[in-house]
């Protein structure tokens, strides 16, 4: 390869480093979230600021709220497409599937008559 503008090519060792440092800079890790040292001081209010509005709540006959964040959705539909050769013949295939799959993922956040977390659960 030519130097272009005076610049060398970028060869060998030098590609494999630059491609390296381009997928691990797109990587980010989340923080998991210490629910159990939350119970007591984490409001509804802050629920809603960090997790935005629950999917699903409700108000239980004790005054407390019930609120449900699907995480992660599961099953739906999906497509496929294939293809075959065997000698002369050719073939091309595809198909539709719908399913439920692995259940939603739901973190479900109890919350006291005053709107502190009192308890919370997550199915995964």
């Amino acid at each position: 390869m030519k130097a272009f503008l005076g610049l060398k090519p970028i060869t060998g060792f030098s590609t494999l480093l630059a491609l390296a440092a381009l997928v691990f800079s797109g990587c980010s890790t989340t923080k998991k979230v210490d629910w159990d040292s939350r119970v007591g001081s984490f409001t509804y209010d802050q629920a809603i600021a960090e997790l935005g509005p629950p999917d699903k709540q409700t108000k239980l006959s004790d005054g407390k709220t019930v609120a449900d964040w699907i995480t992660r959705r599961s099953g739906g539909v999906s497509f496929g497409v294939g293809t075959g050769v065997y000698g002369s013949h050719s073939a091309v295939g595809g198909g539709v599937s719908t399913g439920s799959g692995y259940q939603d993922r739901v973190l479900r956040l109890t919350f006291d008559p005053q709107g502190r977390l009192a308890a919370w659960s997550k199915n995964h």
